[in-house]
């Protein structure tokens, strides 16, 4: 099983910054940013934000985040879909109910044409980020014909992850939680004996 890490691209590499399997990276790194007892502080999501190549200003407010919050758990029900049909049913409400028509947009020249599915260009941060996730989310279900990620299948860990890699679907967030696991699952099977126990 192989666990991909981000792959940064060059900051001027606008059409791979932005491509569908770096905004589905971006949706499961926002996602997992938000989830929590406790909203993050909004330099926090800047930073993911940043990470994955969007452009200054990022004002975020505590308000934009608590709506952010609210957008990220009905995503997170397409990463928990348990097969292929629920995760459609999950990405085609969520399209239905807080997306506008499909159009382009070069946000006023400073960005190559780009589709988009938020109502304006200078909507609200909730909107943008539940409606370009839907897009991409969307695009990677129809090519994989597949749920376009998971929550980590670790009982420890919440993480969501995109399924992009080929052969066997992964379970796990990363390697770290594959391991503990795996050594978590063969210390259940063989129990350390008592030494004073005679063999």
């Amino acid at each position: 099983m192989r666990y991909i890490g981000l792959v940064r691209a060059p900051p001027d590499d606008w059409s791979t910054r932005h491509s569908v399997p770096a905004t589905a990276r971006r949706t499961a790194a926002l996602l997992n940013v938000l989830d929590g007892d406790l909203p993050p502080a909004p330099e926090r999501v800047a930073e993911v934000l940043r990470a994955h190549g969007e452009q200054e200003p990022l004002a975020l407010t505590p308000e934009d985040v608590d709506r952010m919050r609210a957008a990220g758990a009905a995503l997170r029900e397409v990463f928990a879909a348990e097969d292929v049909d629920r995760a459609a049913d999950v990405l085609n409400r969520l399209l239905g109910e807080h997306t506008g028509p499909l159009r382009l947009t070069a946000h006023a020249g400073r960005t190559p044409w780009h589709p988009h599915l938020d109502r304006a260009d200078d909507g609200p941060w909730d909107e943008w980020f539940l409606a370009s996730s839907c897009m991409a989310l969307a695009v990677v279900l129809w090519d994989r014909q597949r749920p376009p990620g998971r929550v980590c299948a670790s009982p420890t860990c919440s993480q969501v992850f995109v399924a992009l890699g080929s052969g066997p679907e992964r379970r796990y967030c990363s390697r770290r939680c594959a391991t503990r696991e795996r050594v978590a699952a063969h210390r259940r099977s063989h129990p350390a004996r008592d030494p004073g126990t005679p063999r």
